[in-house]
This record gives C-alpha cells, sequence and structure tokens, in this order.
C-alpha cells in the first residue's frame, strides 16, 4: 500500500518526464566541439541511437495520455535496440579490427565475427537492465555516473584519453541531472534517457575490453534486470509471484523500505562494486 502511495503521489505532483534530451544534446554538443574523434564514434553513435529509440516510445507514452497503448511495443523497442547493436557491432569488427573478448586474468581470446552478435547482446541486455532500473529518484542516475566513472578510470588507465575524456563529459551530465532528481525528483530522465545511458554503456565497456567486468561494475543493473525477468518467469510457468513487486527495488519498497534508503543503499553498494571493478581491471590484465 505504502507503495502504490508513493508511485500515485509522483503522479499527482506532475513531474516531467523527457529530461534525458537534455543530458543527450550536451553531451553531443561538447563531444563535437572538444572531443571529436574517430575514437568517440562508437559511443557517440550509441547516445544518439539510444535516445532516438526512448524519445519515440517516450512521446508515444505522453500522446496517449493514459489512454491505449503506453509506448512502443516491447519487442518494437526490442528489435530497434538490436539493430544499433548490430550496426555499431558491425563497425566495431570491420572498421576497427577487433575480435577479441579479454577474460580477466587469462588474457584475450579471439572470436571472430561472433564479436558483432555478442556486442549487439551486450548493449541490448544494458540498455534494458538502465531502463528497468530507472524506478526510483535518483536511482538509475547515480548508479550510472558511478559505472561510467569505473569505466572513465579503465579508460584513463590504458591511455584513452578521448574515451576516457567522453566518460568524464556523460558523469558531468548525469550529475547535473541528479541535482535536479534525487528525492523528491523535480524531473525524469525518460527512457530517451534510460536507452541512450544504457546503450552507451555497453559499448563504453567494449571499447576498454572490459565487457566481463560489466556486470561486476553494473551489478545493481543485472540484480534489477534478473528480478524482473525471475518475477516473469515464476508467474508465467508456477502461476506465482517470487516478489511483492518487481523489479526489486519496489519490492524493498513493498516491505517498508523508504524510498530513499533503497536508493541511497543501493549508491553504497554501487560504488563498492564500481571500485571493485576498477581493481580487477588492474589485476586482471585490462590494463597494458
Amino acid at each position: 500500500t505504502t507503495l502504490f502511495r508513493s508511485h500515485a503521489n509522483k503522479f499527482r505532483r506532475n513531474i516531467p518526464t523527457m529530461a534525458g534530451v537534455i543530458g543527450v544534446v550536451t553531451i553531443a554538443v561538447l563531444t563535437f566541439v572538444f572531443n571529436f574523434d574517430e575514437r568517440t564514434y562508437l559511443p557517440l553513435a550509441a547516445l544518439i541511437g539510444g535516445a532516438v529509440v526512448g524519445l519515440i516510445d517516450d512521446v508515444i507514452n505522453l500522446r496517449s495520455n493514459g489512454h491505449g497503448v503506453a509506448g512502443l511495443r516491447s519487442s518494437i523497442k526490442f528489435a530497434m535496440i538490436v539493430a544499433i547493436g548490430l550496426v555499431l557491432g558491425w563497425y566495431f569488427f570491420t572498421k576497427i579490427g577487433i575480435d577479441t573478448v579479454q577474460i580477466p586474468f587469462l588474457g584475450a581470446i579471439a572470436i571472430g565475427w561472433l564479436i558483432v552478435p555478442l556486442f549487439a547482446f551486450v548493449v541490448t541486455a544494458t540498455a534494458n537492465a538502465v531502463n528497468i532500473s530507472d524506478g526510483l529518484d535518483g536511482l538509475a542516475g547515480g548508479l550510472l555516473a558511478m559505472s561510467f566513472a569505473a569505466f572513465g578510470v579503465i579508460a584513463l588507465f590504458q591511455n584513452q584519453l578521448i574515451l576516457a575524456g567522453f566518460c568524464l563529459t556523460v558523469i558531468g551530465a548525469l550529475l547535473s541531472y541528479l541535482w535536479f532528481n534525487i528525492y523528491p525528483a523535480r524531473f525524469f530522465m525518460g527512457d530517451v534517457g534510460s536507452f541512450a545511458y544504457g546503450v552507451t554503456l555497453g559499448v563504453v565497456a567494449i571499447l576498454t575490453n572490459s565487457l566481463l567486468l560489466l556486470p561486476v561494475i553494473g551489478i545493481l543493473f543485472v540484480i534489477e534486470a534478473g528480478s524482473s525477468l525471475l518475477q516473469i518467469t515464476s508467474k508465467r510457468f508456477f502461476g506465482k509471484k517470487l516478489l511483492l513487486s518487481a523489479p526489486i527495488h519496489h519490492h524493498l519498497e513493498a516491505i517498508g523500505w523508504p524510498e530513499t534508503k533503497v536508493t541511497m543503499r543501493f549508491w553504497v553498494i554501487g560504488c563498492i562494486a564500481a571500485s571493485f571493478g576498477v581493481m580487477l581491471a588492474l589485476a586482471g590484465g585490462h590494463i597494458v
């Protein structure tokens, strides 16, 4: 009951959404003016591509005004994100010429053209995980800032200064957003923001050759998406719910945790995970 009252109150406050547009435009302009390089082609394309998908979804959602279909059908959104991932993966494989995956403590393993579908999978999974996590004031923005900070540090250690600069630009946009999004939020990033940042995070992880560190650094995104998947699977095959509400941040609210407690504790875990991911990169051979 407390959970439903909390979210009903947000609707009554009529909080503006689609604030992610501001961040995407700011990052794109600053990158084009000060940091445009062949090494920022992919993350910039990922940011804009994810934003376009989210923008279409948000616009349809707003125009429905609570009537009819709310936003794009999930299958269409999924297909659009997969298409973006395949195009970016093809560029990564054919133009940049990378077809290896770094295994911590073991070294790089060449997988050839399979890097393309892997790229698309990572981009799609990360975009959806971030979108699912965007349910509490300040939650997704804070976790994203920590994740980009971790990969920015890894890029810096790898002497990928252009990519590190891009990550810092994203962090700056996210912190500016968080200033107004922490509880009680004055606006939300919307799907235009969550998809843009999610797709970009997956691309940055691949560009730093830290793909397998992404589930570590973004462990809470994994847990959030996993909790929703488990809830759907349990309801479909067993006819009962595992959680009171999914994803897990709503379950914690339902058992009595205040929204701010959930957010702050997730931030603490996210900060620890990001730091641990950087240490794994240093010890596991990702810094050359």
